[in-house]
């Protein structure tokens, strides 16, 4: 059957005819694959639509959403196909329509584009994904302060430019990513917004003279409003997706930090954390080796997301107003980008389960050189100087930072965000509150 743009009568066969098709369509139609049911869902919307426009019988808007429904079961089967012929979903979707229905099928595409249409399902597609998303950033930050609570005060060293710093804990370590996951859930409030907004009903990107109640097709699909100038819908796109992009690379950055540490803290050099056999792997040529590979490619593996959101956003640039065939090249960064993320999260949460805090080799590492700015504070305390008085005798004579010991000190932390009070407590409520 013709693409929906063609000629039926142009049936050219040419081998420039045959590069060009390959070249325009790409690998749409195999990434349409994983859109089918949100184009279906906008689809039968769409159908109700232009039954209250008065362009369905009810026979036919029965009939259509009969149709859609079985392409729908005949995808969740494995057997809808999507061909590099068909170009698109849409054109897949619709000519089987025409196929069960005939005339009738034909009129699923009444006032609408395949612009609105594709933007229509990327948007419900990023809102599903979104929701996945956070199911899964809760997940792991909930492993991670599960982790911190159960080894809350054991000591640990902390670091600043790679060098032993000040005394931390595990509970702060952990809190520390915890947090940071939570504050990514607290900020996913921006892009929902963007994502709920309907794009269907604006066609090619100037509406259309059909009477669209396109209030009625935003509640429908579950946005919280449509659009309003029909011109946005065209503008958002890629706009929309780079910003959506851009928050699962700040997901994935914190994961990859995550992953650095474990790679860092399980070496010979800092064996601060245990790490389980399962998360390795070995080497074809030294037997001796226990190689964190999927701490790495968690660490590896952000670069690829990152990378998704600059696409993005070269993309977009230089692009004017309206459709442009530019826009195509939006929908792969999204759908990779959204794979990766799960599957780094998936990944991460079994990192967490599978590394345990070595106590014995975190003890003996908080040596006094730790402690070398309370030592400072303590003659601040004692003796009434100021502390760039004391700053300087505890450098010359670093003896004094020796009188200090881990054991008595991480009890004297007792302030929010310390490594003997590191807000465990606190970062459970708050994502219990996130959570109701």
């Amino acid at each position: 059957m013709s693409k929906l743009w063609q000629n039926p009568t142009d049936q050219s066969k040419t081998d420039t005819a045959k590069k060009v098709e390959a070249f325009t369509v790409g690998n749409d139609y195999l990434l349409d694959r994983q859109l089918v049911p949100f184009d279906i869902q906008a689809s039968k919307v769409h159908a109700k639509a232009i039954y209250k426009a008065g362009v369905l019988t009810e026979k036919e808007l029965n009939d259509l959403l009969e149709g859609l429904s079985e392409i729908e079961k005949a995808w969740e089967q494995g057997t809808f196909e999507i061909t590099l012929a068909d170009e698109d979903m849409h054109t897949a979707i619709e000519n089987a329509l025409v196929e069960k229905l005939g005339e009738s099928g034909k009129k699923i595409h009444t006032a609408r584009s395949r612009n609105d249409q594709v933007l229509t399902a990327v948007r419900l597609f990023e809102k599903k994904a979104l929701e996945t998303v956070l199911f899964g950033i809760k997940k792991t930050a909930e492993l991670l302060i599960s982790l911190g609570e159960e080894h809350e005060n054991v000591p640990m060293p902390g670091f600043t430019h790679t060098r032993k710093a000040m005394l931390s804990s595990v509970g702060l370590w952990a809190g520390g990513f915890a947090e940071l996951l939570i504050m990514q859930l607290e900020a996913s409030s921006g892009i929902k917004s963007l994502i709920s907004r309907s794009p269907l009903g604006t066609a090619a990107g100037f509406g259309t003279t059909f009477d669209i109640d396109r209030e009625f097709e935003a509640k429908e699909l579950g946005f919280e409003v449509p659009l309003f100038c029909s011109t946005t819908a065209q503008l958002s796109r890629g706009w929309v997706e780079m910003q959506f992009v851009q928050y699962l690379a700040s997901v994935t950055v914190i994961l990859s930090r995550l992953a650095a540490d474990v790679i860092q803290m399980s070496s010979e050099s800092t064996p601060y954390f245990l790490l389980d056999s399962v998360v390795c792997t070995g080497s074809s040529i030294m037997p001796q080796k226990k190689n964190p590979d999927l701490a790495e490619l968690i660490r590896g593996r952000h670069a690829q997301v990152a990378g998704q959101a600059a696409t993005l956003q070269s993309l977009i640039i230089n692009l004017g107003s309206g459709y442009h065939r530019d826009l195509q090249l939006t929908k792969e960064p999204v759908i990779k980008a959204v794979s990766d993320t799960l599957e780094m999260l998936e990944a991460s949460q079994m990192l967490i389960r599978h590394i345990e805090p070595n106590r014995n080799e975190m003890e003996a590492a908080c040596t006094s050189e730790l402690f070398a700015a309370e030592a400072a504070n303590k003659l601040v305390k004692e003796e009434g100087i100021s502390f760039r008085e004391a700053y300087h005798i505890v450098k010359t004579d670093p003896e004094i930072s020796k009188m200090l010991h881990w054991s008595e000190m991480i009890n004297k932390y007792t302030h929010l965000g310390s490594p003997g009070n590191p807000g465990i407590k606190e970062l459970k409520n708050k994502l219990h509150q996130l959570e109701s």
